[in-house]
């Protein structure tokens, strides 16, 4: 394992410096689910649930909360991103999928943004289905491509 790149010879945080890295095409994919009840996933299909469109308001949520992960995580550095997008698929019978992928020409890469955007969808869909539901699961937010960069291309399920 590499060392930790966010500590000083010292031990005190600091934010990578990335000014002598060349900017490259970089990508993220991130995933994870929101497991719930059977009958809190019908009425998020039905579009019954009163807040409104449950999956359209979580993605728009999820692709803010990339374009502000610098915002969020202290040592995470603001980038310009090219690209953001968000699927989340009902798979019955009780849980809604989630996918970000996430894109940039920098010196650093996306990983955060791609696991922020996640993690975010899924606490809307939290937000705005737990007064029928206060049960429900995020679970499995993970990092499952991450490509470009020194370090190259990496891959999980």
């Amino acid at each position: 394992m590499s060392e930790l790149t966010h500590f000083d010879a010292s031990g005190r945080a600091v934010m990578v410096d990335v000014s002598d890295k060349a900017a490259t095409s970089r990508s993220a994919v991130a995933r994870g689910r929101v497991v719930m009840a059977p009958a809190t996933l019908a009425r998020i299909q039905e579009g019954a649930m009163g807040k409104g469109d449950v999956l359209g308001i979580a993605r728009i949520a999820g692709i803010m909360a990339a374009k502000r992960t610098h915002e969020l995580i202290p040592l995470c550095h603001p980038l310009l991103l090219t690209k953001v997008t968000l699927d989340l698929t009902a798979a019955p019978p009780d849980a809604v999928e989630i996918e970000a992928m996430v894109k940039v020409t920098g010196q650093t890469g996306v990983e955060m943004e791609a696991l922020t955007a996640v993690s975010i969808a899924a606490l809307t869909i939290y937000d705005m289905c737990k007064a029928i539901d206060r049960g429900m699961r995020i679970a499995d937010v993970r990092l499952v491509l991450k490509d470009g960069g020194k370090s190259g291309r990496f891959e999980s399920t």
